[in-house]
């Protein structure tokens, strides 16, 4: 593959109803960022461009400036909603309390 031919990379997000794959050919050398911007992602999901988006390629955690490699799929990773720590906490409360009301 020559430098100048165009890398195929997809670009994930897994909306909390659905998930939406973008299929793209683009430049070598184009950023994670650049992908996403070009993919249209932002447009059919405007509440992303209210926050700073935290990327990934396969599972890890990049910066938008890393640059792409054929067949990359960047993602774009959701806000947690709550403390993992806490929420397994507050599990864990709810299903003693249910055992101990169960046995009553």
């Amino acid at each position: 593959m020559a430098a100048s031919d165009p890398i195929p990379v997809e670009v994930v997000y897994a909306a909390p109803l659905q998930q939406q794959v973008y299929r793209l050919l683009l430049p070598a050398g184009t950023t994670a960022q650049q992908a996403v911007e070009l993919s249209g992602v932002l447009q059919a999901h405007p509440e992303l461009q209210a926050q700073p988006l935290t990327l990934g390629i396969y599972g890890k955690a990049v910066k938008a400036e890393q640059p792409l490699r054929a067949r990359d799929r960047v993602e774009i990773y959701r806000p947690l909603l709550g403390d993992p720590k806490e929420i397994r906490r507050r599990r864990a409360a709810e299903a003693q309390q249910r055992r101990t009301q169960g046995t009553s």
